[in-house]
């Protein structure tokens, strides 16, 4: 609310505005004046005062009417209106205010009721656009929450949740747009999936893969892993975008071993229901064009390349229990890892033969 109030003054009788014109003024309001219900419902609309004198009996637009219309008028704040009449029988003010009054005043007006009612009404606005604009900042925080929770609901879909929730916070997520970097791809798939899913019924293969997903889930999401796509029992995670990460190898080896122990444990309770699975991960280092993919209710994040065409060869040439990796990415992994080189070999789909190594175990944990 402004400060002075701003008052509109409404009445057909000239004496009675200038009586209320001159005391509202001498309390050191603004006052602003209208001579009958079209004048008043005019200069509500351009003045916007923070509170109505509304005489009752006008002509042309009597002053119920004109309460009712400001009341109904959904482009007007809320402005508070006494209604001033020298008829004050019960069934008047019941009238008055089931038209949409405030607050009542009889003909001859007590200069002490005038005031009271006033300041009284000028508070109720005050405290009124108080609680109106917190709603508005309230509403506005609300809108922006929201936004950023859809936001981390699209990210988290491929990526971490701390790695979401940094590009939303940072208000940029241009990293998403297409780039090229060098990565660290890493493809997983269970052996043996297809022939079990020819003989074996919708709900166990459905068991299957939610406890495979709860198993290797929680593990890339702790090695803050991007994870491109679930394709029913393989998977594809990448290391080093979109966000740097300088220890991609040794992250990327740590997972996978983990990925190997974990899906093992698995193994044990598959095999008492005669499921025979196994597992096996191709990993590989090089540069890949990465970005969005999709349209505006969906979308993907995803990295194509040479690198992860490697990745996925080396992941369906692995045997149960393996790990293979490219030569690159065996020579970045060697400070933290035990390695086993394994020669060349020709791989599908490859125009040359390629360097591959076995990831065998973390040097810390590795064993004579």
């Amino acid at each position: 609310m402004r400060d002075p109030a701003r008052i509109l003054v409404v009445d057909d009788v000239a004496d009675n505005v200038e009586i209320l014109r001159m005391r509202l003024t001498s309390l050191g309001y603004e006052v602003v004046v209208a001579s009958d219900g079209e004048e008043a419902l005019a200069a509500v609309a351009s003045e916007l005062p923070d509170l109505v004198l509304l005489d009752i009996m006008m002509p042309k637009i009597d002053g119920l009417e004109v309460v009712r219309r400001m009341k109904a008028d959904a482009t007007l704040p809320f402005i508070p209106v006494i209604l001033v009449t020298a008829k004050a029988t019960p069934k008047d003010v019941v009238a008055g205010l089931d038209a949409g009054g405030d607050d009542y005043l009889t003909k001859p007006i007590d200069h002490g009721a005038l005031v009271a009612r006033v300041r009284a009404m000028l508070r109720i606005k005050a405290l009124h656009d108080e609680v109106h604009a917190l709603n508005k900042d309230l509403e506005a925080k609300v809108a922006a929450q929201v936004g950023e929770l859809e936001r981390v609901g699209r990210l988290r879909r491929f990526l971490a949740p701390q790695l979401a929730q940094a590009i939303v916070s940072a208000g940029d997520e241009s990293l998403l747009g297409n780039h090229r970097r060098e990565i660290v791809a890493m493809f997983t798939d269970l052996r043996g999936f297809t022939a079990f899913s020819e003989t074996s019924e919708p709900e166990d293969i459905m068991q299957v893969l939610a406890e495979y997903h709860g198993a290797v889930g929680p593990l890339i999401r702790e090695a803050e892993g991007t994870l491109d796509r679930f394709t029913g029992d393989g998977m594809l995670v990448f290391f080093n975008d979109p966000l740097p990460c300088p220890d991609g190898p040794e992250r990327a080896s740590k997972l996978a071993l983990a990925m190997r122990d974990a899906v093992n444990a698995l193994n044990t309770t598959w095999r008492k229901r005669g499921h025979r699975l196994g597992f096996g991960i191709g990993m590989a280092q090089g540069y890949a064009t990465l970005g969005r993919i999709g349209f505006e209710d969906r979308f993907d994040y995803t990295a194509i390349g040479a690198v992860i065409n490697l990745a996925a060869r080396l992941c369906g040439e692995a045997a149960d229990g393996e790990i293979l990796v490219s030569g690159r990415l065996a020579a970045a992994a060697e400070a933290v890892a035990v390695v086993e080189d394994l020669g060349e070999r020709e791989l599908k789909g490859m125009s040359r033969p390629v360097s591959i190594s076995c990831l065998r175990s973390l040097k810390d944990t590795a064993t004579s």
